[in-house]
């Protein structure tokens, strides 16, 4: 029995989906870290053992049935003596409902069992889709100590946790499944305040690191005292272990120690996102690495940048497909970026097969004026040489466009939007620019990539173009990107009327346009590849329109 101290471990660990062995085992590799540092109890994420989310996974009978099993076998270690565990994984009742459950073991058994309360359906969550709703939950019994074990949206909303306080709980350790964007931590650091002066009871919020397709799960996990001070503080991105000691104080318990960690600023935040997902994506599907068209452009500098931080210079390859369009500036910014990043770079100019193709359609398209057809014959001869590249040597072709061109179908399908994955996904034009620039200027350890310019300041200051004619620039068919991007983000993130974005001071024909090009786009988008969720609505799991849609805004 505990009477007034013990010591808590908070591990925040990187599962893989659907790996229920592999969780298992890194859940154990942190118990043996936990009990070396004298802690009596261990703390883990929301459904650890089956990796967070698990989508449809859960429906498999079998899928179920692994995660018990690896609960059972994790109960039956804490035999030895050593650190008691709170686990979460998917869990069949004997109703036969299968719940998001959290775990207590201890002393060689299942100790306790509670349900997630309050599961949340929207946005990127899905849970009632799956999982069956639990009662209201009472704290448990920890060798003494009465503790709540509110499962991450239990804490977003003030029911569950006044429920335990009421029943008794005297601390709240809580886990969670909580994915990055923009300034979640500092949300989810008010959630904890008001459940903390709600209740008058410490908070311990643990959660998970790791890419997991779209989403990215940063970690950050942290506690609050009784009197909201921060008890202690982990990194964000890292997978990490914290000791904590807590004793009693009268009717309530106080954290003696812990380490608090200075979080990354926004620009930092989102770069190393991008870098995780990414290199999760690659590592935890099998690639041995990615090969990438190199254009000398801003948006495949960025993304080479971002893949030598997460998988290192050796698993990079970039290639060169020049045309007959492709500028020297653009091949010498191209060349210069691989140098600084140390890929292997190679050239595969494009004109035969291009010119193929225009010979074989020359009988049905004599008499046609050209357009944007033979344009996108040149992306979709790239995008081809790529995947062939891919296919015989095994590495993901990465894609390279970002929120802004995505937005209004600037992009080819079975062109340049073919590819496994995009880091770039959900970062407007003018963000790629900013975290370009703070790229070069800032050194991040950790990461794999040299410091120092890694994106050449002529691709950063040059003007955009996907030179696919004579003298192209982005602006021949799109208004700058930092109009076209308040629209956007008007448009998408905040679902604005036109009138209300009109009074920003944009043209309302202008507005009419963008509006028209983001919703006859949808179709391309349903076919592009997944990529990291960085805003607050992402395309795909967020944002889910219909690809036949004739609604528009004439208010």
């Amino acid at each position: 029995m505990i009477s007034d101290h013990f010591r808590l471990a908070v591990a925040q660990l990187n599962p893989t989906l659907g790996d229920v062995s592999g969780n298992a085992e890194l859940v154990r590799e942190a118990r043996k870290q936990a009990a070396d540092g004298g802690a009596h109890i261990m703390l883990c994420s929301e459904l650890i053992l089956s990796g967070y989310p698990p989508e449809d996974l859960v429906l498999k009978p079998a899928f179920v049935r692994k995660c018990m099993e690896a609960a059972e076998e994790l109960a039956e270690e804490t035999s030895d003596g050593g650190p008691a565990l709170v686990i979460g994984t998917p869990w069949q009742a004997e109703d036969g409902k299968v719940y998001n459950a959290v775990l207590l073991l201890d002393g060689g058994e299942v100790r306790a069992v509670r349900y997630k309360y309050d599961l949340p359906n929207y946005s990127v969550f899905d849970e009632k889709r799956v999982f069956t709703a639990g009662p209201l939950p009472g704290p448990v019994d920890f060798r003494g100590v009465r503790i709540g074990l509110p499962v991450c949206e239990d804490i977003w909303n003030d029911e569950v946790c006044e429920c335990l306080e009421e029943t008794g709980a005297e601390l709240l350790l809580v886990p969670n499944g909580s994915p990055y964007w923009v300034n979640r931590a500092e949300e989810r650091l008010q959630v904890v305040v008001s459940r903390v002066v709600e209740t008058g009871l410490p908070l311990v919020y643990c959660n998970q690191v790791g890419g997991q397709d779209e989403l990215v799960f940063d970690g950050g996990s942290f506690a609050l005292q009784a009197d909201r001070s921060l008890a202690f503080q982990m990194p964000q991105f890292e997978t990490s272990l914290a000791f904590s000691d807590w004793r009693r104080d009268g009717e309530s318990w106080t954290c003696e120690t812990g380490d608090v960690v200075k979080l990354p600023d926004l620009d930092e935040a989102n770069w190393r996102a991008c870098v995780m997902g990414l290199g999760d994506y690659v590592d935890k599907n099998g690639f041995p690495g990615v090969v990438l068209g190199l254009s000398g452009g801003i948006d495949s500098a960025i993304c080479a940048a971002m893949a030598v931080d997460a998988l290192g210079a050796d698993r990079v390859h970039a290639i060169m497909l020049p045309y007959r369009y492709t500028s020297e500036e653009s091949i010498a910014d191209a060349a210069a970026c691989a140098s600084a990043l140390g890929i292997r770079y190679d050239t595969v100019p494009i004109a035969e097969p291009v010119e193929g193709f225009r010979s074989a359609l020359s009988v049905l398209f004599e008499g046609t004026e050209e357009d944007t057809t033979e344009e996108n014959l040149q992306s979709r001869a790239r995008g081809v040489i790529l995947m062939a590249v891919s296919n015989k040597f095994g590495r993901m072709v990465m894609t390279t466009g970002n929120k802004s061109e995505m937005s209004v179908g600037y992009a080819t399908l079975y062109g340049d939007m073919n590819g496994g994955y995009n880091p770039i996904k959900d970062l407007y034009k003018t963000q790629v620019y900013h975290l370009a620039g703070w790229r070069n200027a800032n050194a991040l350890p950790g990461l794999l990539g040299p410091d120092g310019e890694v994106i050449p300041s002529n691709i950063i200051t040059k003007v955009p173009t996907a030179e696919l004619r004579e003298n192209q620039t982005d602006q021949d068919s799109l208004p700058p990107y930092d109009v076209l991007d308040d629209i956007l983000e008007c448009l998408v993130e905040e679902e604005m009327s036109v009138s209300e974005i009109e009074k920003r001071g944009h043209d309302r024909a202008l507005i009419h346009r963008i509006e028209h090009l983001l919703y006859i786009a949808e179709y391309k988008r349903r076919q592009a590849p997944p990529g990291v969720k960085i805003t607050e609505r992402n395309f795909g799991k967020d944002r889910r329109y219909p690809i036949t849609n004739r609604f528009r805004d004439r208010t």
